[in-house]
């Protein structure tokens, strides 16, 4: 009875993989992957934080006060008195003797409640609720206190609540211009693969002209091109538009090789003396046969893009103020002298590398889990 149980299960579990699509395939052999599962869970976190930035946010990321400079981060206190309150402790100002600057230090004896879903500044929760109110605040208090989780920068604006809505920036920038770019890379390493000849010639050369410019005064170009009267959001799109222009060429490349080597192959031959069309050709039999060096493209993309625009607004060449990214928080951290008194600037640095790392080992997953002959 053992034995046939067995046989009974073992058919049973060829026929669910047999009946199973390609897409609970790649779901089941991907839910092996451990690393690349913790890596979903770590972008998915990422994205939440982005969709609701604003209500994450402590205090307005562009409120400045001068009096505030520099505050180191300031801890939660949970406890007071071995009753469950959190609290953080006031803030009491000290003038430094050699500076003369006012130095902020953790007041003990002034506790201020920290409570859930409390008012502040005034936001559209996506875009279109207005409200005011943020996931954390506290009670009370005067002018110049606050949580600083994070610290605050040389304006005294609160580092944590910029960082949150920086995530909300740079994450969107990168998703939007891999979207752009497969778009693009897709279609034309398509047609480029798909019909040869004088096209193929063609965008070939462009690739090739794309690739060949360098880099950096390519960037400093089209930096100097965007006129500063411009608004944060035609910035917003500008960057965008060109970061995805220039990051096609090598996904365009993947598509075009493998349509090369597949547009002789039996089944294309079939669908076309069936009377397919052109367009599903390309997207109902040949794109689905390598999703796995598309996914595995888009995946390597996704975080260079974030990486492109961090970069260049760390050199002063992509968004610009009073925008809000990774790449902007990082510019306050080039001077050596203001880090080593506010060390805090660099957290920045710490989500760009966290999302970058979760990116490659999420796609490293995809990848595997995709690929029909893994």
């Amino acid at each position: 009875m053992s034995a046939a149980a067995a046989d009974i299960g073992a058919t049973a579990g060829q026929d669910r993989f047999a009946q199973a699509t390609q897409l609970q395939l790649t779901w089941w052999r991907f839910r092996r992957h451990r690393l690349a599962l913790i890596s979903l869970f770590i972008v998915a976190l990422f994205y939440a934080v982005a969709v609701f930035a604003d209500f994450l946010a402590i205090s307005d990321p562009h409120a400045t006060d001068a009096r505030r400079s520099f505050i180191p981060p300031q801890a939660i206190h949970l406890f007071d008195d071995g009753a469950f309150r959190p609290h953080v402790y006031g803030l009491r100002g000290v003038r430094d003797p050699q500076t003369f600057k006012l130095v902020y230090t953790p007041d003990p004896n002034r506790k201020l409640p920290v409570t859930l879903f409390a008012r502040g500044y005034d936001y559209a929760l996506f875009g279109l609720f207005e409200t005011n109110i943020h996931l954390l605040g506290i009670e009370g208090g005067s002018r110049g206190d606050g949580i600083f989780l994070l610290g605050t920068d040389q304006l005294g604006r609160d580092l944590y609540s910029r960082m949150v809505v920086a995530t909300r920036v740079s994450l969107s920038i990168g998703l939007a211009g891999v979207t752009l770019s497969l778009l693009l890379g897709v279609l034309l390493g398509g047609i480029s693969g798909l019909y040869g000849g004088w096209v193929d010639t063609v965008i070939q050369r462009v690739i090739e002209i794309l690739r060949s410019i360098p880099t950096i005064p390519l960037w400093m170009g089209l930096a100097a091109a965007l006129p500063n009267t411009w608004s944060v959001t035609q910035v917003y799109l500008a960057i965008t538009v060109i970061i995805s222009l220039i990051g096609w060429t090598d996904l365009a490349r993947v598509v075009r090789g493998r349509f090369l080597s597949l547009r002789e192959e039996d089944f294309v031959v079939a669908a076309e003396l069936a009377g397919a069309s052109q367009g599903r050709i390309i997207f109902r039999h040949m794109l689905p046969s390598f999703a796995s060096h598309i996914i595995a493209a888009v995946s390597l993309a996704l975080p260079a893009m974030i990486v492109s625009e961090t970069a260049l607004s760390f050199l002063g060449l992509g968004l610009r103020p009073p925008a809000v990214s990774w790449g902007i928080l990082l510019q306050d951290a080039q001077n050596i002298q203001v880090l080593a008194g506010a060390p805090w600037l660099l957290s920045a640095a710490v989500p760009v590398t966290v999302v970058i790392l979760a990116f490659n080992f999420l796609g490293d997953g995809l990848r595997d889990a995709a690929d029909p002959y893994g």
